[in-house]
């Protein structure tokens, strides 16, 4: 609803149905219908608000501004909705993984010298962290380019009768790919790299099995994003003459920035929680290994996955505590894409530059015949 365009009658009618439809809820599940449990009570509840804010509704209003505010009440019931299942999550981990989280310990130690009945001061997910930035890291790097490469060559050769028979097998490759099971994934890598061509299993072996995952990802929304760039854009660049490629590097990739930012945080949201690929390929350890390249590493997925299936509450309260983690991580990553992300007309600066170099020249000869008229009145 609208700020300022809220009647007395349409705030009435919202609390008038609310109240009766509990109401009604409640005289249906306890006294007459057979029915139990919190979830049923809070869907008949909803459903039951519905209609009586339709029938309300339509007592004093015509048809169309029914449907419009119930449109409204719909979407304005589905954000609360998802708000508040985000917040019971969150509040879920955060009760369950306090006990771990508030020693700092938790933050600068390893697992290395904690056993399964060590006290809550004892061990650490730091191994878990620097494993998951490092994997996600390396898939970053190298399913980005790729994505963004194939995005690009999927918009621009789509559009020559040349270019489409190739784009056909690409396209389908990369639905194929998005619909991959991640347990495939890693035993692509582990049957590939790791079993036929002897890499060990690593974290670099990990980030292979999520660019597999995340270049789908990145690739199917940077393509809606490249060719939601305006056409008069390039039709501008061609006109003066560039080529294809420097129109795709000049004005389509600026252009399309805050659209590829969105692109490449999906594509980490997909990667960043994947526990089977990383389990085949890199295997888990309880220290601290700083090499990517050689030995075990852990991730946080795979620190969640290990300790919160024990049976000793102080375990599970570290793998809660590492989903708490997780989910700063995760938080840090994306607000810092974004700000990487933020829209900047291409050219800005130099635009800047040239109006100021404008400006100057313009109050250059002004100043001058300010001058001269100066000393001609005082002589």
């Amino acid at each position: 609803m609208r700020l300022g365009g809220v009647t007395r009658e349409e705030v009435l009618t919202l609390v008038g149905a609310g109240t009766g439809s509990l109401a009604l809820d409640w005289l249906l599940y306890e006294r007459i219908l057979p029915f139990s449990g919190a979830f049923g009570f809070l869907l008949c509840w909803y459903l039951l608000f519905l209609v009586l804010y339709t029938v309300a509704g339509r007592l004093q209003w015509d048809a169309l501004t029914v449907r419009e505010r119930l449109a409204t009440a719909l979407a304005w019931s589905s954000g609360l909705l998802v708000l508040g299942v985000i917040a019971d999550q969150i509040g879920y981990v955060l009760v369950r993984g306090l006990d771990a989280a508030r020693h700092l310990n938790f933050f600068t130690e390893s697992m290395r010298s904690t056993a399964a009945l060590s006290p809550i001061t004892s061990g650490g997910c730091l191994h878990a962290v620097v494993g998951s930035l490092e994997q996600l890291g390396m898939a970053t790097l190298f399913s980005v380019p790729l994505g963004i490469l194939t995005a690009v060559f999927l918009v621009e050769a789509g559009n020559t009768r040349r270019g489409a028979r190739l784009v056909k097998p690409v396209r389908v490759l990369v639905e194929a790919m998005t619909a991959l099971p991640s347990i495939v994934a890693g035993l692509f890598v582990l049957g590939v790299v790791i079993l036929t061509l002897g890499v060990e299993k690593s974290g670099f072996a990990a980030s292979l099995a999520l660019t597999v995952m995340m270049m789908p990802i990145v690739t199917r929304a940077a393509e809606v994003v490249v060719r939601l760039v305006p056409g008069t854009l390039k039709e501008a660049s061609y006109a003066l003459g560039a080529s294809q490629w420097r129109t795709v590097w000049h004005v389509v990739l600026p252009t399309a920035r805050p659209g590829l930012t969105t692109a490449v945080v999906l594509g980490m949201a997909r990667g960043v929680g994947e526990t089977s690929p990383v389990l085949l390929t890199a295997g888990f350890t309880a220290r601290l290994n700083l090499d990517a390249f050689h030995g075990n590493q852990a991730s946080l997925p795979l620190f969640i996955w290990n300790y919160v299936k024990q049976p000793y509450p102080d375990m599970v309260a570290r793998a809660f505590a590492g989903g708490l983690t997780l989910m700063a991580v995760v938080l840090i990553l994306f607000v810092t894409a974004r700000v990487l992300g933020r829209h900047r007309t291409p050219g800005d600066r130099r635009t800047r530059r040239s109006l100021r170099r404008a400006r100057t020249a313009a109050a250059a000869p002004n100043a001058v015949r300010v001058a001269n008229s100066t000393v001609q009145a005082a002589n």
